[in-house]
């Protein structure tokens, strides 16, 4: 049974808050209208489960704000994520990224934001490589990508760079020596940005991933949000009784599950 329509509206305006995309304040009812091709009511509940679950404020006659978002190295109820040493799994990422092709949409230098300067222990406001890109296989897009890298390494790499080898490379020829990260994966449902250039229906069904790259010293070197189509890409984890972890990406050839 497909989601009511508020609903997949409530989700995709909850994650671009995760995201911190709404720092001014939401747009309006009629943008929102316009945006998703719906009527006010379904927009209104949308917002009004937002409000409920204390994600924006709503006043008569004034914008729609943003409330402070939870911790953004937090997983749900502010616990932290398990730490987990992912080198077996940050080399086979490389690898998949020396088999796909990389558009890159936008390269910029950006003040960190409150989530971002937390995420990368930076301080607010503090110089950060932001890094928008679609990878593909030959049978179309797989993953919208973006990164953020403090100016300190990403200074050393620009558009030219990032349209030719994974970050994960340009980080450790940057002098980087990569060490463990944090993940997260979770679902999340297209908006219309991402369904363009992920080649979807607005509200399909994406995985999302939230990865916070740190170095041997244990300081953080890069936080990547991504965007992936289910039906072509796989991502496998076994786990032992004493902890260890051995995790593989790929990407699948079968196309045959499309989105309508």
């Amino acid at each position: 049974m497909p989601l009511p329509k508020y609903h997949q509206i409530y989700l995709v305006l909850r994650e671009q808050l995760h995201e911190g995309r709404f720092a001014e304040g939401l747009p309006g009812e009629l943008a929102l209208m316009a945006q998703f091709n719906v009527a006010r009511v379904t927009v209104r509940r949308a917002l009004e489960q937002l409000a409920s679950e204390g994600l924006i404020a709503r006043n008569p006659g004034r914008r729609t704000r943003a409330l402070p978002p939870p911790s953004a190295v937090d997983g749900p109820a502010g616990k932290s994520m398990e730490r987990a040493n992912l080198r077996g799994l940050l080399e086979n990422l490389v690898t998949m990224g020396l088999h796909t092709s990389v558009k890159v949409i936008e390269v910029a230098t950006i003040t960190a934001s409150t989530q971002v300067a937390e995420a990368l222990a930076l301080t607010l406001g503090d110089p950060v490589q932001k890094a928008v890109r679609v990878r593909s296989t030959k049978e179309g897009p797989l993953s919208h990508i973006t990164t953020y890298v403090p100016d300190t390494i990403a200074r050393r790499f620009g558009r030219r760079e990032l349209s030719k080898k994974p970050i994960l490379v340009l980080l450790e020829e940057s002098g980087v020596k990569v060490g463990r990260a944090h993940q997260t994966i979770s679902a999340r449902l297209a908006d219309n940005v991402l369904a363009q250039h992920l080649d979807v229906s607005v509200g399909s069904a994406l995985l999302a991933v939230r990865r916070l790259i740190y170095d041997e010293d244990e300081r953080p070197v890069q936080w990547l949000h991504g965007f992936y189509r289910p039906d072509r890409y796989t991502y496998e984890m076994q786990l032992s009784r004493v902890g260890s972890i051995d995790a593989k990406v790929w990407v699948s050839k079968d196309v045959s599950a499309q989105f309508n």
